[in-house]
């Protein structure tokens, strides 16, 4: 089971379990079924509403999430969060993206951060 912390300067941090291996649970489902407040419009990818920071708990360059979606490149691209060369290098080198959508990052079996 992964531990995801959600933390917000105006919340108070709160951990809950993941179930591991689902690879259905997005980061806002989850926030939606812990009643955490995670600003969110279209839930389809397309708006950037639902922006969110993800780091690793153990601070190590792992794979958070699956890959970025499509829609998440557009976005995050469109809110200036990563360049087209940031993006080519994550593929590349299978680095993982900081920044997020919180309606299509799948949570994986890993201990991880939110900042919303």
């Amino acid at each position: 089971m992964a531990l995801v912390t959600f933390s917000s300067p105006e919340y108070r941090d709160k951990t809950v379990y993941a179930v591991a291996g689902s690879h259905t649970q997005t980061v806002l489902k989850l926030a939606l079924e812990n009643k955490i407040p995670i600003n969110f419009e279209c839930e389809d990818g397309e708006c950037g509403t639902c922006l969110v920071k993800v780091t690793s708990i153990d601070k190590k360059n792992q794979r958070m999430g699956g890959p970025l979606t499509e829609k998440e490149k557009a976005v995050l691209k469109q809110l200036g969060k990563v360049t087209g060369e940031e993006l080519e290098k994550m593929i590349v080198d299978d680095l993982p993206c900081e920044w997020r959508l919180a309606c299509q990052m799948i949570v994986r079996d890993e201990d991880i951060r939110v900042e919303y």
